[in-house]
């Protein structure tokens, strides 16, 4: 557009009158029967209003106070129609998100309300007993023989070690016998077997659980060399019984019961609708050559 033709009188009436038109379609109120100018802070809100302000400053607000909470709440209501009046809401993905999130939510928390039966949570337990399967634990004491220093006479020595340490109303200090290896400690209590293993070796963990309980017995190889080993008390692995893990399994199948209602509402709210996805030709994978 040339110098000359903005001087024009002409081109100054239509640009002001434009602008006028789109002032006048922003400022416009909304008509028709879905138009809402009418805003109500009932008492519920303003009981809100305050009990919100409570939980921020440990104190219910002044009058004063009050008032600029519900003009506050008017302010916000004004844009948020006046924006959505002006379709400020569509195609924006950060909006878009968090509306997805929002009804999200509200199906998770109608989830959250239900609450199993014990048959319910039993046969939970039943169909996932992995998930709830308890380690088999051992309390024991070992003294540790290392085979480089007592070679031929290693199996001797074990059994010395046990008739000595067998024997009525011996209390002896078990770091003091044997051979000193600082990654070993006298007594292990309440070790869960995946845990003797990872220490141990395989070999050791399940020998370990099939000692007597209360004696003496060995020799026992590991990763280090030999042990003397008394186990002192057991506790068998396996599925508990459900008063025992309930807490767990409840939180587990509210998960999995939250995780199957979110698919299912989703489910339904999709097949309202008729889905066409057009692929642009740059994206369809090349057609396989004869």
């Amino acid at each position: 557009m040339s110098k000359n033709l903005l001087r024009e009188p002409l081109v100054h009436f239509l640009l002001l009158g434009a602008a006028l038109f789109v002032l006048d379609a922003w400022l416009r109120p909304p008509t028709g029967p879905a138009a809402n100018t009418e805003i109500v802070v009932g008492e519920a809100r303003i009981r809100n209003l305050a009990q919100t302000f409570q939980r921020t400053w440990q104190r219910p607000p002044t009058k004063l106070e009050l008032d600029g909470l519900v003009e506050s709440y008017v302010r916000e209501e004004v844009m948020y129609r006046e924006a959505l009046a002006l379709g400020l809401d569509r195609d924006d993905a950060i909006i878009r998100r968090r509306l997805q999130q929002k009804l999200e939510f509200v199906s998770e928390e109608a989830a959250a309300l239900a609450q199993p039966t014990d048959d319910e949570l039993v046969a939970y337990m039943t169909a996932n007993p992995d998930a709830f399967r308890a380690e088999p634990r051992v309390t024991f004491s070992q003294v540790y023989l290392d085979p480089r220093k007592r070679a031929s006479t290693l199996e001797a020595d074990a059994r010395r070690l046990i008739d000595g340490l067998g024997k009525a109303g011996t209390n002896p200090d078990l770091a003091k016998l044997g051979d000193s290896l600082m990654l070993l400690e006298p007594h292990y209590e309440n070790a869960p077997q995946v845990e003797l293993e990872r220490l141990f070796g395989r070999e050791f963990a399940e020998a370990v659980m099939k000692q007597p309980v209360g004696r003496w017995a060995g020799p026992i190889g590991s990763g280090y060399g030999v042990h003397v080993v008394r186990v002192e008390s057991m506790t068998p692995g396996g599925v508990p019984a459900l008063a025992e893990v309930r807490p767990l399994v409840e939180r587990e199948w509210k998960n999995v019961r939250r995780q199957e209602l979110s698919r299912a509402f989703y489910d339904r709210l999709r097949s309202k609708y008729t889905i066409t996805v057009k692929t642009p030709e740059t994206a369809k994978p090349a057609s396989a050559k004869p």
